[in-house]
């Protein structure tokens, strides 16, 4: 395994690769790996020749108040964990290296960028898009892997690769959660012990959303009435949202038809923790 710091240098590292008619799989991500980033990468693995991981904390996607200086960083572990995974290149920018002096161009997605997250993080996916674009066009990769954790990200992610012709298949998959069903996450690590017991509530209100629709409750009104309920009965926790919205255009949704997604986010105590699940009738 390698690691590069170097836009040109990363680049030159897949010009050969292509040149030698070899694939590769990337995963981006922000660090602080854990088993779902895995999940990412060993998907990567089996379908490519070569996996290319980057690690690269974004300071654009991160708004006022928000935790860029505290987000978890610990490049030595992730480090380890991607040479036991069989990764073959880390790339590790820093932010002078992505961002030069004078950097003016950012990326905005119509319509996907407005619901959800984005209502209360302005300026959240402008960052997601631009550093996304700028990885893809630093990394040329067949393949790209992202988590359906963040719904809203790999859904502006796809209409990114379709809209603007990038040669690649972007690969959403399955959410990993612990034991208990709660969706692995960097910011995990903020919880309390006490908690951390609340915080699989997020899960359990959207499989009690999932019974409901499974019953035949087809007002999505009734159901978000009924996630913030259970929700509310812990503690620790203050829902900032519970959305329904279709899954492909990310719309609110009144009466659940055809492919949705139950998305939320709550406030465990301080930590900002999301989750959503996509249920199909």
């Amino acid at each position: 395994m390698i690691i590069i710091r170097s836009i040109a240098k990363m680049q030159a590292y897949c010009r050969l690769a292509i040149k030698q008619k070899k694939t590769i799989g990337f995963v981006p991500t922000m660090g602080a790996l854990h088993v779902g980033h895995l999940s990412l990468i060993r998907a990567a693995r089996k379908k490519n020749d070569y996996v290319v991981v980057s690690i690269f904390v974004n300071p654009a996607q991160f708004g006022p108040g928000e935790d860029l200086k505290k987000y978890p960083r610990n490049f030595k572990a992730d480090s380890r964990l991607c040479q036991k995974e069989g990764v073959d290149v880390i790339f590790y920018p820093s932010t002078e290296e992505m961002y030069k002096k004078g950097h003016k161009v950012y990326i905005e997605v119509k319509d996907l960028d407005k619901g959800l997250c984005a209502k209360y993080r302005p300026g959240h996916f402008r960052g997601v898009a631009t550093v996304v674009i700028k990885l893809f066009n630093i990394v040329s990769c067949d393949d790209a892997y992202f988590g359906q954790k963040d719904i809203q990200q790999a859904r502006i992610i796809s209409a990114l690769v379709r809209d603007l012709n990038f040669p690649l298949n972007v690969n959403i998959l399955p959410t990993v959660r612990e034991i208990d069903g709660l969706a692995l996450s960097s910011r995990n690590a903020y919880l309390t012990s006490s908690e951390r017991a609340d915080a699989p509530v997020l899960f359990d209100s959207l499989e009690q959303a999932r019974c409901l629709i499974k019953n035949g409750q087809r007002d999505a009104g009734k159901i978000i009435y009924k996630i913030k309920e259970m929700i509310s009965g812990k503690e620790s926790a203050k829902v900032q949202y519970v959305e329904i919205v279709d899954a492909d255009t990310l719309e609110p949704l009144k009466k659940i038809k055809g492919k949705v997604v139950i998305a939320l986010a709550v406030f465990i105590g301080k930590t900002r923790l999301i989750d959503n699940i996509i249920v199909k009738i």
